[in-house]
C-alpha cells in the first residue's frame, strides 16, 4: 500500500465504535434522545474531505432527489443546520456554515441534499408514504455499504431490502408499522455490523455483484452504521440517517 493510501486510510478511520455492537434481532430498534441525533467524531475532517470530493466528482452516483421530495429535503436541511449550530459546534456566518474542520460551506437551498452531504458525516435518505409503503424519494449517499442509490431510488422499502438476508415478509410488515407509527420528537436508532476487507467508505455494489463470503466473514475491517429514524414535523417525511464507523478488526 502506498504512503498516500495509508494516510487516507488513517484519516477516514475512527479510533473506536462508541456503542455496543453485540447482535440484536431484526429490526433492533431503540429509542433515541432528540439531542443525540447527529454526531461529529474523530474522523470528521478526513471523512468530510472524502464526502465533498465524492459529491464534486460523482454527483449523479451519490445524490438523488425527486421533484416532489424537494419540500422534505429543504425542511431536513434547515432542521439539521439548526441542530448542528446548537449542539455540534457548527457556526452560522453571513456567507454560510463553518464546520468543525474549519471549512465554510455555502448553504445552497436549490440543492439541499448536496449541501447536507458537504456538512455532515451522516448520509440521509428521505422516505415518503406513497400508497401503503414508504418510498425512497431523495438521498445523499456517499458511503453506501454494498448497495447503489441508482438501484434503490424511488423504490419502496421491500424493494430496497430485497437482497438483505432475513428481511422476510414478517420483518417488512413490522418495519412498515414502525414507519407508520414514528412520531415527531421521538426518534429511533439501530445499528448493523459488517466485516470488510477494504476500509474504503464509498462501497457501491450492484445487486448483481454480491460480496464474497471470504470478505464478509474474514475481512480485516469492522464497519458499523449508526442508523437513525425521525419524522419531519411539516412534510411528515421519514428521515433515515446513516453515520458510518470503520475500525480495524481486532
Amino acid at each position: 500500500m502506498c504512503a498516500a493510501s495509508v494516510a487516507h486510510m488513517v484519516e477516514i478511520l475512527q479510533s473506536q465504535i462508541p456503542y455496543d455492537t453485540a447482535p440484536r434481532a431484526l429490526p433492533g430498534i431503540s429509542p433515541l434522545a432528540v439531542d443525540d441525533w447527529l454526531w461529529v467524531d474523530d474522523a470528521y475532517a478526513g471523512q468530510m474531505a472524502h464526502r465533498r470530493a465524492l459529491i464534486e466528482q460523482r454527483y449523479d452516483k451519490v445524490i438523488a432527489c425527486d421533484v416532489l421530495a424537494v419540500p422534505a429535503a429543504e425542511e431536513l436541511l434547515q432542521m439539521a443546520i439548526e441542530y448542528a449550530v446548537e449542539h455540534l459546534n457548527f457556526i452560522s456566518s453571513d456567507t454560510g456554515i463553518i464546520c468543525p474542520d474549519g471549512v465554510e460551506i455555502t448553504v445552497n437551498a436549490d440543492d439541499p441534499m448536496a449541501t447536507l452531504g458537504r456538512l455532515f458525516q451522516n448520509d440521509f435518505c428521505i422516505l415518503e408514504k406513497q400508497g401503503h409503503e414508504h418510498v425512497l424519494t431523495a438521498a445523499v449517499l456517499c458511503f453506501p455499504a454494498s448497495w447503489m442509490l441508482s438501484e434503490k431510488f424511488m423504490r419502496p422499502m421491500v424493494g430496497i431490502h430485497d437482497t438483505v438476508e432475513d428481511y422476510d415478509d414478517n420483518i417488512a410488515k413490522r418495519v412498515q408499522r414502525l414507519f407508520d407509527g414514528l412520531q415527531v420528537d421521538r426518534p429511533l436508532w439501530r445499528f448493523n455490523a459488517l466485516r470488510y476487507g477494504d476500509p474504503e467508505l464509498h462501497q457501491p455494489r450492484s445487486i448483481h455483484d454480491r460480496r464474497s463470503s471470504v470478505d464478509r466473514e474474514n475481512g480485516a475491517y469492522f464497519r458499523s452504521e449508526r442508523q437513525t429514524l425521525l419524522r419531519l414535523p411539516q412534510t411528515r417525511a421519514v428521515i433515515f440517517g446513516i453515520h458510518t464507523f470503520v475500525v480495524s478488526w481486532r
